[in-house]
């Protein structure tokens, strides 16, 4: 009999993924979304689609209850459910903390705990602003100097605080691939021959694929240890924005492109009057919590944990990763 799991967030860019590798690992799908989620990469009729009211616990938990008694519970929930850019930075303490405390809570309270509970955070949970070059490691005090780092933690620290709740954290560093579209405008700058990068010294990037990530998640969900907390890269120490500048035009065949240096100083102004010029509309690539996250120097991780622990190594390096991902976008009419 297969094995049933919940996958919130789904049909985002990581989510439909997700779905994806679910299916193909023969698991009974149940893609969490909403009444105005695009399933334009959720079209497999194996897909069971599921909405719950992560703002009002009275009815989540009628709703947990309801599939329950009816279906069983999920032998296992991947809560990749959250927000990675808005206008106002009540709205990650809201969805990335509150509602995955509400989720728990009712899991919990309905007495439909899975066996194992994976929870997606980010690097930007424990980077903060610092000047130091060491890799980071859990066994530090985080200090995020994001809104959305901080959304994050706040809801590691709550899964901690919990004493038998079977959860595995997962702290993806950058995320890029197919269907996603912040690294796309980078790679549309280069493209056009240009390539921004912010602040004189040298940043320290770490990158992971999407299909790697979903790999690592799918590790976690058979061999993490519970309670733990895995950072994922593709186990390069780091690349710099020059590597990732020649790897594009490379795939690109671009041959000239004027690298610029934007001081950090214009840069979290641009930033500023970003998000002023956007009003209402869509949330700009360049916001004020982008800019937290665009000034930190060093985005280097210890990995060990997670190639221990998990057995995990990724199939893509920057190169490889990026090759597939500009014939996709070139293929979607999207570059």
């Amino acid at each position: 009999m297969s094995k049933k799991i919940l996958i919130t967030g789904a049909g985002g860019f990581i989510g439909s993924f997700m779905v994806e590798e679910a299916l193909r690992k023969g698991f009974e799908v149940y893609a969490g979304v909403r009444s105005s989620t695009n399933l334009e990469y959720l079209q497999d009729e194996r897909i069971n689609f599921i909405t719950l009211n992560f703002a009002d616990k009275i009815e989540l938990k009628r709703e947990i209850d309801e599939f329950c008694k009816t279906n069983g519970k999920w032998d296992y929930i991947i809560h990749n459910l959250g927000v990675t850019k808005t206008l106002d930075p009540m709205v990650f303490d809201k969805i990335n903390f509150v509602y995955l405390k509400t989720f728990v809570d009712a899991l919990i309270e309905t007495e439909n705990v899975p066996k194992k509970f994976i929870y997606m955070s980010s690097l930007s949970a424990w980077r903060t602003d610092t000047k130091e070059t060491f890799p980071i490691d859990d066994k530090e005090h985080p200090y995020p100097s994001s809104a959305y780092g901080r959304s994050k933690l706040r809801s590691e620290l709550y899964l901690r605080s919990l004493k038998s709740f079977p959860f595995v954290t997962i702290r993806p560093t950058g995320v890029y691939g197919p269907r996603e579209k912040d690294y796309l405008e980078m790679i549309k700058l280069i493209k056009n021959g240009l390539d921004v990068t912010v602040g004189f010294e040298e940043q320290r990037l770490t990158f992971i694929y999407v299909k790697d990530l979903v790999k690592a998640v799918f590790l976690a969900l058979e061999k993490g240890k519970v309670g733990e907390g895995y950072f994922i890269t593709d186990g390069v120490e780091y690349y710099t924005q020059k590597d990732f500048r020649l790897l594009v035009s490379k795939a690109l065949g671009k041959k000239l492109v004027l690298p610029i240096v934007v001081p950090l100083a214009i840069c979290k102004f641009v930033c500023n009057c970003s998000e002023a010029l956007a009003g209402d509309k869509e949330v700009p690539v360049l916001n004020k919590d982008k800019f937290q996250i665009l000034k930190q120097r060093n985005w280097t991780c210890d990995t060990s944990k997670t190639a221990n622990d998990l057995e995990f190594t990724a199939d893509y390096d920057l190169e490889k990763g990026v090759n597939e991902c500009i014939s996709w976008y070139k293929e979607k009419g999207w570059l």
